[in-house]
């Protein structure tokens, strides 16, 4: 559960951040700049969810040990 929370917060955090960076396209941001972007926070979004499902995988073998 804690696990899916995280997950969800972080997949909100990278939804505001593709908002910000169409809001500042919008703004005269250049379209490859912009397209980096949200190339870059789908890279930090993929890499922090798999580290959540790595630690909560973890945390499921430590717990069936016991």
């Amino acid at each position: 559960n804690e696990g899916e929370q995280a997950k969800v917060s972080v997949r909100s955090i990278r939804r505001d951040a593709i908002e910000q960076i169409k809001k500042e396209q919008k703004d005269g941001l250049s379209e490859d700049i912009a397209k980096d972007g949200e190339t870059r926070v789908q890279g930090v979004t993929d890499k922090y969810k798999s580290l959540v499902d790595q630690h909560c995988k973890e945390k499921d073998k430590e717990i069936m040990t016991i």
